[in-house]
This record gives structure tokens, sequence and C-alpha cells, in this order.
């Protein structure tokens, strides 16, 4: 089981997913602070992709068009653009993983982002503490 206590999920309300004529496909995004880590591309089949762009970050993509939604799903790999303004800040490769379904647990602080574990009671329900020992009180 992988437990990430300070994961933020930010929302991308605009993105292009574009097809060449070799059937691979590219996603432009916005562009995010620091390299990405190795990154991964889970996928819902239906509407919802997650850019697992490293330990702390994930870009979620809602509203995948129904024509995009088959060859997303049999990609192995697509290539992310990360964009400033028109300007490309970089371009990477990531796998993609099919899954049966996309499960986004935090709390929503804005319309564009979660964060999960933000204050020292989510982590201690994150973890699952059943017991606790205070010391020097």
């Amino acid at each position: 089981m992988e437990t990430q206590y300070y994961t933020l999920i930010e929302k991308q309300d605009f993105f292009e997913i574009i097809e060449n004529k070799y059937g691979e496909l590219a996603i432009f995004i916005d562009a995010r602070d620091g390299t990405p880590v190795n990154p991964v591309l889970e996928f819902d089949g239906k509407k919802t992709a997650l850019l697992k762009r490293d330990e702390r970050l994930a870009v979620r993509l809602d509203n995948i068009h129904n024509d995009t939604k088959e060859p997303l799903a049999e990609a192995e790999f697509v290539m992310i653009v990360e964009l400033k303004g028109k300007a490309v800040e970089r371009v990477y490769g990531v796998p993609v993983e099919n899954v049966e379904e996309i499960v986004f647990v935090g709390k929503q602080t804005r319309a564009d982002e979660l964060i999960k574990a933000k204050n020292r009671d989510d982590v201690i329900k994150s973890f699952g503490a059943v017991k606790s020992w205070v010391i020097g009180k």
C-alpha cells in the first residue's frame, strides 16, 4: 500500500490532447514548478486521467473527449508538454496505466486543487493511528 501524506492534486481546467499520424498522443498542460520524477498517467477509461508528476504533485484532467478515450486507453506512453503561456517549458514521456477508478482523497481548498493531509489531524487520520503518546506535557 502506497501512502502519500502530502499529496497536492491540481485540476487542469484547460488542456489539449493531440494525436499525430503515427497514433502517438501528446497532452499540453500548464507548466508546474520543478522537474517531474518518475511521472505516470493513470486513466480510468471514462472521462478522467491523473498525471502523477512526482511524489508530491498530481494533475487531474477531467472531461476527456469521447474521441480520445480509445486512443488514450490503448497508449503505452504519452508525451506531456508543459507550457508557460505559449512557450514550451518542458517535454517528457510518461507511461499510461489503465485503472478501474481514480480516487481523489483530500480537502478541496479552492476550485482547482485538492490537498491531502494538510494539517496534523489529517496526517494522524491518514496514518491510521490507533494509539498516541504525548511526551513533555
